[in-house]
Formats: C-alpha cells, sequence, structure tokens
C-alpha cells in the first residue's frame, strides 16, 4: 500500500470521529474508540540494535559498533532481523490483548545525530561523526525496519530532528546555534537521505531549541525544509517530554496549552509525553481548528492502515515467536559483532594467538565478566550471553585461565568491607602469573549514556556525559599495575565512545583491541579475534582524540576543530582507521562520470596470508576552492571478502551530492578548483597512511 492510499482511508475513518476521540489519538498511549472498532495503541518502541525494553530478543552490536562494520548491506539485514522478531513479539501481544508500551511495531530508531563531540553520552546510539557514513548506514537500517512489501513490516524514526547532541545535562532548555553552512553541511544530511532516499515513515523532534526555534515546533526545520523542501510523508512525533518543555524549560510560550497549539500547528502529530491532553482546551479557546486535530490524526492513522492494522488477516501474522534470538540469528548477531570490532594496535604482529600455544591467561578488568557491557543501552535481553571470559574458555580450551575482575568502573570500593588496593592487587597478581593477559576495561550504559543514567553524576560522568575521555582512576591504575606485572598484555575497551588508555599503557600494550558494546555474542568474537579465528575488519566510525587533547566547548555546535573533517590538530586515531591481519593492494582505478554520479572501478587483490574482509573507502578533497570544505569527506564505501591471493573488480558509486562544497547560505555547489578522489582502505590523511603502513591511491576528477 503506498502512502496516498493510507492517507486516504486514514482520512475517511477519522471524519467518523468527534473532535475529541481525534484528539485522544494524538498522544503516544492512544486509547481504544471501540465505536469505529479502534483498538488502543501505544506508539513507543525502540529497535535500536534490536527489539528493546520487551523481553528477550537478539541483541546485536550497539549502534556506534554497528556504524564500526562500514559494512551497509549487512546492517539493511539486521534491521530486517529486529522487524521480523518486532512482528513474532507483536503477533503475540494481539493475541493475548496486550497493547501496553513497548509492544508496538512503531519504533522510534535509529538515532542518526551526527556525534561531534567524544564526551556525549548517547552517541554510543548514533553512527559516529560522518554525514555520509550516517546516511547511509541509517537509510539500510531504515530499510531493513520497514520492509519492501505491499505492506510495512515495521516502520521507522528518524530522530532527533535537528541539531542535537549534548550536553544531556541542558537538553531541556538549550539552544543549539549553528550557521547555514554548518546546518546543511553536517546536520542535516542524514535526515534529508533518510526522507528522500530511505522514505523514513517517522520523524522525532528534538528536546533543544536550533537557532531559537523549539525543535518540535520548529518552523524552519518542520515546514520550511522537512514538509516542504523534503515533501516528507509520515508523521512526526515529539521527544518524550519536549513539548512540556516548550513552556516549562524554554519559556518560548506563556501555557502548556499554548505549547500544544504551536506543536500542533507547526506539524507535530503525536505527543509522546502528557501536554497534547490540552488540545482541546486549545481548541476550545480558538487557538487550532478541528481540521487542525483531524489532519494530525489522518497522519498517525495513514501509518496504522500502511502497517496492516485494519486488514482482515493481518501481515506478517505468520511470523512465529520462535524467531526470537533462534539460532540462525544469534550466528549473524555474531558475524555482525566480528565485524565491529576494530583492532587499533598489534604490536609486530604478537595477534593472531594460537589457542594451543598459550599456557596461562588472565582475563582481568571490570568488564571481563560483565554483561551490561555487552548490551550498550536501549537493548533487550538475550537469551544467551557470552562475555569476554566466557569466549576466552571457549575459544582457547588447552589454556589455564584465571579471572578477576580488579575493580569496578568508577567507585574505589566494591563495598564497605573491601578496598580498591587489594582487589587491584589481585588483579595484578593474576596478570604476574600469565603468559598473556587480557585486560578488559571501559564503560556500560549506567556511566555512559542518556541523561539520568544510573551512575548519577560523579567525577567522571554527568548526567550520562564523560569528563575526561581517560579512563575512570580507578580503572587506570589496575591497568598501570597490570602492565608492571605482564609483558604480553591485550588491552580490550568496551565503550560507546573514544578513550585513551593512557601513555604507559598504549605503549606497554602489545596489542588494543575497540570493542564498543558488542552485542550479546561479543565474547565470543573478542575472543576469535585475539585467536585468528576470522581477520579483523572494523574502522572507526569517529575520532579517536588523546585524552589530554583540548576539545572546543561542548555547547558550541560549530564544527571548528571537530572530527576527522575538521580537525586541527593529529588525532590518537583516525576516523576510518582499523588494522587486519592481512594485506591488500588496489590497481588499475578508473572513473567515469555522469550527470549524478561518479562510477569508480578498481581491482582489489589480497596479498596477505589469509581470508580478510577489506572496507573499502573514497575520499573527496578539494584544492583551491574558495568555498571552505572539509579536510577529506567519506563519499563512499563498499565491503568486500577476498581470500588470499583473490582479487576482485570492485565498482563504487559516488552520489555527486557528497562531492559538492556548501556555501555560506546552505546551498551545495560545484566546488572551483581541482578535486582530487581518494580510494584505499582508510582515510587518506599523514596519519592513517602511517599506522597502516601504505597510502591511497588518488584520482584527479577536476
Amino acid at each position: 500500500m503506498i502512502y496516498s492510499e493510507a492517507l486516504k482511508k486514514a482520512t475517511a475513518l477519522v471524519d467518523k470521529m468527534t473532535v475529541e476521540e481525534a484528539a485522544s489519538q494524538l498522544l503516544y498511549n492512544s486509547p481504544a474508540i471501540k465505536r469505529l472498532n479502534i483498538n488502543e495503541y501505544n506508539w513507543w518502541n525502540e529497535a535500536l540494535h534490536g527489539v528493546a525494553r520487551a523481553g528477550t530478543a537478539t541483541v546485536f552490536p550497539q549502534a556506534i559498533g554497528l556504524a564500526a562494520t562500514f559494512d551497509p548491506e549487512n546492517i539493511r539485514t539486521v534491521a530486517d532481523v529486529i522487524s521480523t522478531e518486532a512482528r513474532a513479539k507483536y503477533n503475540k501481544s494481539v493475541e493475548y490483548g496486550d497493547r501496553d508500551i513497548y509492544k508496538g511495531i512503531t519504533f522510534w530508531s535509529p538515532n542518526i545525530n551526527i556525534f561531534r563531540d567524544p564526551r556525549w553520552g548517547r552517541g554510543q546510539e548514533t553512527f559516529g561523526e560522518d554525514p555520509f557514513l550516517t546516511a547511509t548506514i541509517g537509510c539500510e537500517f531504515i530499510r531493513g525496519i520497514q520492509g519492501d512489501g505491499e505492506f510495512r513490516k515495521a516502520t521507522a524514526c528518524a530522530k532527533h530532528f535537528a541539531v542535537h547532541s549534548g550536553p544531556e545535562g541542558l537538553r531541556h532548555g538549550f539552544n543549539a546555534v549553528v550557521s547555514e553552512k554548518e546546518l546543511w553541511e553536517t546536520y542535516l544530511p542524514a535526515f534529508e537521505f533518510a526522507v528522500k532516499k530511505a522514505g523514513v515513515l517517522g520523524v522525532m523532534g528534538a528536546y533543544n531549541r536550533t537557532n531559537g526555534e523549539p525543535c518540535c515546533a520548529s518552523k524552519k526545520l518542520m515546514k520550511e525544509i522537512l514538509f516542504d523542501k523534503w515533501d516528507f510523508k509520515g508523521y512526526y512525533v515529539s521527544d518524550c517530554g519536549a513539548i512540556s518543555d516548550i513552556f516549562k524549560n524554554h519559556h518560548y510560550t506563556a501555557s502548556h496549552t499554548e505549547s500544544a497549539a504551536l506543536a500542533l500547528k507547526t506539524g507535530c502529530d503525536l505527543n509522546c509525553g502528557e501536554i497534547y491532553q490540552k488540545l482541546i482546551d486549545a481548541y476550545e479557546e480558538d487557538l487550532i481548528t478541528e481540521e487542525d486535530i483531524k489532519a494530525a490524526a489522518s497522519r498517525v492513522f495513514a501509518i496504522r492502515y500502511l502497517l496492516g492494522e485494519f486488514e482482515e488477516v493481518r501481515p506478517y501474522s505468520d511470523i512465529p515467536f520462535s524467531k526470537l534470538d533462534c539460532e540462525e540469528h544469534r550466528q549473524l548477531n555474531l558475524e555482525t559483532s566480528r565485524e565491529s570490532l576494530v583492532l587499533l594496535k598489534n604490536d609486530n604482529g604478537f595477534l593472531p594467538l594460537s589457542p594451543d600455544s598459550v599456557g596461562k591467561i588472565a582475563a582481568v578488568g571490570p568488564n571481563i565478566l560483565s554483561t551490561r557491557a555487552l548490551e550498550g543501552n536501549y537493548n533487550g535481553r538475550a537469551s544467551e550471553y557470552i562475555t569476554v571470559a566466557d569466549g576466552l574458555r571457549k575459544v582457547f580450551e588447552k589454556s589455564e585461565i584465571s579471572v578477576s575482575e580488579g575493580c569496578q568502573l568508577l567507585h574505589e570500593k566494591f563495598n564497605d568491607w573491601g578496598g580498591f588496593g587489594n582487589l587491584i592487587s589481585t588483579g595484578a597478581a593474576s596478570a604476574s602469573d600469565a603468559d598473556v593477559t587480557v585486560l578488559c576495561l571501559g564503560l556500560d550504559y549506567t556511566v555512559e549514556g542518556e541523561e539520568g543514567c544510573t551512575a548519577g553524576n560523579s567525577s567522571y560522568c554527568k548526567s550520562g556525559d564523560k569528563a575526561t575521555l581517560f579512563l575512570p582512576e580507578t580503572q587506570q591504575k589496575l591497568a598501570e599495575a597490570v602492565c608492571d606485572n605482564c609483558e604480553n598484555v591485550i588491552v580490550v575497551v568496551m565503550s560507546g565512545s573514544p578513550i585513551d588508555v593512557g601513555e604507559k599503557v598504549r605503549n606497554h600494550a602489545k596489542a588494543i583491541i575497540q570493542a564498543w558494546y558488542p552485542g550479546a555474542q561479543g565474547g565470543l568474537a573478542v575472543a576469535e579475534l585475539i585467536a585468528g579465528v576470522y581477520s579483523p575488519s572494523g574502522r572507526l566510525p569517529l575520532t579517536f582524540y588523546r585524552g589530554d587533547d583540548v576539545l572546543p566547548d561542548f555547547s558550541d555546535y560549530s564544527m571548528k576543530g571537530r572530527t576527522y573533517r575538521f580537525i586541527e590538530n593529529e588525532p590518537l586515531y583516525p576516523f576510518g582507521y582499523g588494522l587486519s591481519y592481512t594485506d591488500f593492494r588496489y590497481d588499475n582505478i578508473s572513473c567515469v562520470e555522469s550527470d549524478e554520479e561518479l562510477k569508480i572501478t578498481c581491482d582489489v587483490t589480497n596479498c596477505g596470508k589469509c581470508l580478510g574482509r577489506e572496507i573499502v573507502q573514497v575520499y573527496s578533497k578539494f584544492k583551491h576552492s574558495t568555498i571552505s570544505t572539509p579536510n577529506y569527506q567519506l563519499c563512499s564505501v563498499k565491503s568486500i571478502k577476498l581470500d588470499k591471493n583473490e582479487t576482485k573488480r570492485v565498482t563504487m558509486t559516488v552520489d555527486k551530492y557528497w562531492i559538492k562544497a556548501v556555501d555560506e547560505n546552505g546551498n551545495r555547489v560545484t566546488p572551483d578548483g581541482e578535486i582530487t578522489l581518494f580510494v584505499g582502505g582508510h582515510q587518506p590523511d599523514e596519519l592513517s597512511d602511517r599506522l597502516c603502513g601504505n597510502s591511497c591511491t588518488t584520482l584527479k576528477i577536476k
């Protein structure tokens, strides 16, 4: 069913409602209208990296880990599995008459905000710092969730529109100020592609104001850009409590009633919160009309028609409950986790280790036994979790493995009777007796995440954001003690954002693995990487800064000095970087240009020792442009697998949207001067060349 047909049916249904009934349907917990055979429906559900908050489901790597795969095709497969499990749950919920929160199939995912500042706790929910990568993976995620049949399998919702990325503690009253250039160059492209290319059926407004206007009542963002310029067909929903903020925290209106009226008239169809209970008051005060209310109700019911709710035989009703976290889905989860892990350091080829050759392994660190660090936030609950300690036991069956947490994530004491010094000494003692120590550090969703994460406020985190890019002090002490007592240390960092483990640990470690929050099978993927069951292929979807780098003010939304596109100093690890156990060579690169795109063709050869996955990346750079442009701009990616000595002819498509310059008025224009394309397995900066030991191939197109 196409949207216009669904909207026509929805309008006919809404025309039968009283104004009070229509207004009641604009709350996220919409009540039943029995006389019209309309069941209650709760719109709020989450599917960031698996069906969340509703019991058993496959828990895939956190979104930032999905981004690190640089594999849009696989992300679409992941999202399709998520919507399959969503339908399985929904079918049973309907059968048992359970229509409560987190039981529907309207998902408020993905989060396609730009991870502009490494301190932002919710950055883990995003696809990283780059507009192209975010747009590309975001579109495939949306396509996977929604499907392409006659009826939508589920609906996705692109959030948070727009210009939203912390600080968490300020979000309810904050005004994000950006120039037109930066708005269109960095903050809007992913949303534009979600609407125009992927056909996303939901958009969620952010809590904050953008350039003075509340994002859930912004004439510019909503009317001028989303509805008029992009011709969005779908529903607009407020973030939860955001319409209350318009009066309470932004002081933009004189009452909640005025806020409800303003949001509705600007185009916010659905309220996650309670303020739309004031719509009838606003109607009686002539702030809005019956037409305003019924137009919004028609748009939300169009979504319910697209999902097949009112069909005699409900679509996808044959998906069985047995699909939840089934063996097939767990295998995809494991493969995705493998793809997400990024090998940051491998001193003199220390990895991989043969499971037959390691006598004693010390598994140490606060995340070594953690299931929370596998999950990330906005998560479901898997039927099986494999921690890093579990994974090591499975893969290194012949080794003697000792396990010691050594410390907690943040606190200096486990409880009133034990000091952290003794616990650190147990970790150090375990390491001193081992041939190899796997040191599992990092954070979890109690420390970094959305405002109000359970660690609360401390010297390390505030409202879910980090205060520093270094490890918490107690972990730093543990890490240094382990390095003092074991020669062969492998550091595994589980986090949703960049962490610098410190110079001493960085220099001592034989290998460093960035594991993100790698999903329920993540511990097995980590152990398999260490053992060389597969060759690592993940890439950093954001820049890793040094812990003592001076960062721009967190609340400054200017992109100056931020991300690989505008960084002014050399980072710790660059965007797009990740090591492999094999090597790749690029030859015979050519380019064919048409009006809308470029077709780049090249031969990629695995000239190393083992089967490997390569991430072919294309970057553009503008020279002699009179318009200021990024250092580099990612504009195409492709994931390929090659056996040793195998060569594949690869074709990459570059949409010319990504090789335009953005002027001060926000217009994309063909830049004057030369455009150089760089094709290779990493970003074409000097640090990437040095770390990877090779450089990208260049191709001048203008």
